[in-house]
């Protein structure tokens, strides 16, 4: 009985392995062919598998994977299956352990809604402005580095769908598209620059200069990042750009990152530790807002005695912002750190917000609690991956709808109508 049993295992095994070769013979010699079995199917920042089964299932088409598309999830899953596993692990990974990365979604959890109701919600108005720009929705594509990563269009299929929407787009100073590209490509849309100080701060005004002159409305610039925070994946991957691709907006290997080989560490943080200035003071805020005629906005403050020094050197936002939980592990979660900053700021300067928004409920908690609108990155990375340009247009549109849903469901007709009542913290009950 066992010996017969072992040959059946034995016919069973040699028929699945020479299914499995012929399939990957056929995909070397037909590159359009990709088995299930040698696509991203890894699950996860740990490149785990996810298909125990998946040479048994065909992937899906683009359009079979757009149609079952509802909610932002959908899409990260869908763009884990198309991007290779160092893109993703780049795109969604923390600092750390991702402590703080995963309580930046968590948090939204602990705060409850309070709807009113008979509010004749037949009309709900979702535009708000930022730094005096209208927008649809207080709903913003936030600075995520090196975009053409994800689709060959980058940063201009992001800020065409941007301008579709009616929305502003942050771009990042790690861009691999120039500042000039994207101005184009935006036509008249609103757009931000973010901005790291460079140990060069004459290349660093160079840029400043280069986003006054293609008309960017405000200069975002990042206060978290003296040193990169150590991302695990990235370490494991050795992470560097692909090779036909640089951050177009410096012109030597060096800065553009795009040199060959960067050790056994993430090539980015060697990148930040080589270019990016650790003396960045308060002092040096003060200097970019007299070189600069645009806004400054500081992002990175979590804390309201930061929010007070900000204030103090005359900027003109604050985003409320942990680098989307790559840099310090840890720290608050930003919706966590959002009243603390707005009760300090009393109203002087707008205050925004990023990280772990992921659903039109999160944006209301988040106005709730005092933002003036939200900036999202992955979510938008993940569209960009799935179909580029609509990819992004299809996910700024869904979480502005789910907004206009959760407003009317709130009784809130338009965004003047959310306060501080709308919410309230889950009280939680030991059950010891």
């Amino acid at each position: 009985m066992s010996s017969s049993l072992g040959s059946w295992v034995s016919v069973i095994l040699s028929a699945v392995l020479t299914m499995r070769w012929r399939a990957f013979l056929l995909s070397v010699v037909q590159p359009e062919y990709r088995p299930p079995f040698l696509t991203h199917t890894h699950s996860g920042a740990r490149g785990l598998s996810s298909g125990v089964c998946s040479s048994q299932v065909p992937t899906p088409s683009v359009s079979e994977m757009s149609e079952r598309r509802v909610c932002v999830s959908d899409y990260e899953a869908d763009a884990q299956r198309i991007l290779p596993k160092a893109v993703y692990d780049y795109y969604r990974s923390g600092a750390d352990q991702q402590q703080t990365l995963e309580d930046n979604t968590a948090a939204f959890n602990r705060w409850r809604l309070r709807p009113r109701v008979l509010r004749d919600v037949s009309e709900v108005d979702t535009s708000c402005s930022v730094l005096g720009q209208p927008l649809s929705a207080p709903l913003c594509a936030a600075a995520t580095a090196m975009q053409r990563m994800a689709h060959p269009d980058g940063e201009t299929a992001t800020a065409r769908a941007c301008k579709q929407a009616q929305t502003g787009m942050m771009l990042s100073s790690w861009a691999t598209s120039t500042i000039e590209e994207v101005s184009e490509a935006s036509d008249g849309g609103v757009l931000w620059m973010q901005l790291y100080i460079y140990k060069d701060r004459e290349l660093t005004l160079s840029l400043v200069r280069r986003a006054e002159e293609a008309g960017y409305k405000a200069i975002f610039v990042t206060v978290d990042t003296p040193y990169l925070g150590k991302r695990w994946d990235d370490v494991r991957n050795r992470f560097k750009l692909p090779s036909h691709l640089s951050m177009s907006n410096f012109s030597t290997e060096s800065l553009a990152f795009s040199e060959g080989s960067y050790g056994n560490d993430s090539g980015l943080a060697v990148y930040v530790a080589k270019a990016i200035d650790p003396t960045l003071s308060w002092d040096d805020i003060a200097w970019l807002k007299e070189h600069t005629r645009l806004p400054v906005v500081v992002k990175g403050i979590l804390t309201g005695e930061d929010a007070e020094q900000a204030l103090s050197h005359g900027v003109d936002g604050i985003l409320v912002s942990n680098h989307g939980g790559r840099q310090l592990d840890g720290v608050s979660a930003t919706l966590d750190a959002l009243e603390e900053v707005v009760q300090a700021v009393r109203g002087r300067c707008e205050v925004y917000l990023d990280g772990g928004v992921r659903r039109g409920t999160d944006v209301l908690k988040a106005l709730a609690l005092g933002a003036r609108a939200v900036f999202v990155g992955r979510p938008v990375l993940w569209g960009l991956a799935c179909e580029g340009e609509k990819g992004v247009v299809d996910v700024l549109t869904l979480l502005k709808d789910e907004l206009r849903l959760a407003m009317a469901l709130a009784g809130c007709r338009s965004t003047a109508e959310i306060s501080r009542t709308t919410v309230k913290r889950q009280e939680f009950t030991s059950r010891i």
